[in-house]
């Protein structure tokens, strides 16, 4: 399950191994120092997981942990708290302060990932796992990709599973408050304004081949994937 995530740990050697680990499992991966800048970060846009060290210059991973859990905008932001602290003391209180998980360093990177799935199943909503293919258009959970003709089609995780979500019901018109809840989750706290964001990146990832023109607005209700759209499959070789 590809996602978003963000890294907050002032070792720029384990920032740049995180980040390469995550990347290369499919994950898009960003990563700062310190608490302020993880919540500059966090103005502009809420990850999907936060992996977080518990000793920060300034404010420390505990603290932030309880500032995000009393916030509605990142209650149920899922964070799993990376530290070389190995006291039961210290990961009780990580866990009481709203932690998902606790993983003392240092650690196996495949035991990171396995951790990172069970979280994210647990807080995103569930979305199809099966292959479908429609309109010229091959999408693929198991592999993340997305095929036009013979040309592999770049999408960010969030992008993935919501044309994941409209193409497994094409045709229906889903509200923006209905994708909210599939495609981000129940507990997720965003503006509506967050899906029409991510409606035109999906829209600009489909370009290349045409497919954009798939993805339709229905006025004053929300979107559909439709089968029909018009498409210039030139750009799809």
């Amino acid at each position: 399950m590809a996602a978003q995530i963000l890294v907050v740990d002032p070792d720029p050697a384990i920032r740049n191994l995180l980040q390469l680990n995550l990347t290369s499992a499919g994950h898009d991966a960003c990563a700062c120092l310190d608490a302020e800048s993880a919540l500059l970060m966090m103005d502009d846009s809420v990850p999907e997981m936060l992996l977080l060290e518990w000793d920060l210059p300034g404010q420390s991973g505990e603290a932030l942990i309880r500032r995000l859990r009393a916030s509605n905008r990142t209650r149920e932001l899922p964070i799993i708290m990376l530290s070389g602290r190995a006291g039961e003391h210290d990961k009780i209180l990580a866990l009481e302060s709203g932690a998902d998980d606790y993983l003392t360093k240092p650690f196996n990177p495949r035991e990171l990932l396995a951790r990172m799935g069970a979280v994210l199943r647990r807080r995103v909503p569930h979305v199809s796992s099966e292959t479908v293919q429609m309109a010229g258009l091959r999408l693929d959970p198991g592999t993340q990709r997305v095929i036009a003709g013979t040309r592999q089609l770049a999408l960010g995780p969030v992008e993935f599973r919501l044309l994941n979500f409209l193409m497994h019901h094409p045709e229906r018109v889903h509200t923006r408050s209905q994708l909210l809840d599939k495609v981000w989750g129940r507990h997720a706290v965003l503006d509506e304004r967050t899906v029409d964001t991510h409606v035109g990146r999906l829209r600009n990832a489909l370009q290349p081949s045409g497919h954009q023109e798939h993805i339709e607005t229905v006025r004053g209700t929300g979107y559909r994937f439709a089968w029909n759209a018009r498409v210039d499959w030139s750009g799809a070789a």
